[in-house]
């Protein structure tokens, strides 16, 4: 995900306009369309929000960007179905988005991603106090900690 994002920052401007519509990009697309992109989504979702200026939203994310609610984005749908069910948590604590945290299900595309996710979007630029705050309240200290901060860091670029 970071790679491409990298690409999609720098060399994507480099390449022609219809780059993204060859022959090579589908056989790139074809050939990591079983892999994890959701943090990439992300990353995507924040640099449009930044070109277009407009704060990041989780609803805005779902049904504007990822298109969840559309018939034919069925499978981000299920991809981010945990998200969608629990969006509400956005105006929760850390220690809510924790707690539900641990009743998504392993197997789930998003359950790695599920408490950093929900809590940038709760809380976009955090201070040192409520980032101490989220970390306490996370399971996997280091990696919540590192996501979130990739997300935080990225959205201030």
């Amino acid at each position: 995900d970071l790679l491409l994002m990298n690409f999609f920052s720098t060399d994507i401007q480099k390449l022609e306009d219809d780059y993204l519509e060859s022959e090579e990009w589908e056989k790139i697309e074809d050939e990591t369309i079983d892999r994890g992109t959701e943090l990439l989504n992300i990353f995507l979702y924040l640099r449009e929000c930044k070109d277009d200026e407009i704060e990041p939203d989780l609803d805005d994310y779902l049904k504007e960007f990822l298109l969840v609610d559309e018939d034919e984005f069925q499978d981000e749908h299920e991809i981010y179905e945990d998200i969608i069910a629990n969006q509400i948590l956005v105006e929760s604590t850390y220690a809510e988005i924790a707690k539900t945290a641990k009743t998504i299900n392993p197997s789930s595309e998003v359950y790695e991603l599920f408490y950093a996710v929900l809590s940038f979007f709760s809380e976009i630029n955090p201070k040192d106090a409520q980032f101490q705050e989220y970390e306490a309240q996370s399971e996997n200290k280091a990696f919540d900690a590192t996501l979130y901060q990739i997300i935080t860091q990225f959205y201030k670029g």
